[in-house]
């Protein structure tokens, strides 16, 4: 996913995905995203897959990118558990 938003300051990228980091401690929830970040990133986690995020700084947007590994085949018939 692509934005053209306020974009992120390289210092802060490699800790986009830490408990209860924010970039900028002055934002409020008004202005603020919705808070699901982390908790998106961790059920990618949970499921064998990663989250990643790209910058060209403050004012130039940001970008994510979620990667899930694709599920074997199964067979006709074959019951999921």
């Amino acid at each position: 996913m692509r934005d053209t938003g306020t974009g992120i300051a390289a210092e802060h990228l490699p800790h986009l995905f830490e408990g209860f980091y924010r970039a900028d401690p002055a934002r409020g929830r008004t202005r603020g995203g919705s808070g699901i970040g982390l908790t998106i990133s961790a059920l990618v986690e949970a499921h064998s897959g990663s989250v990643s995020a790209a910058s060209a700084g403050p004012g130039r947007g940001a970008t994510f990118v979620v990667r899930l590994p694709v599920a074997a085949h199964q067979q006709p018939g074959s019951a999921r558990r």
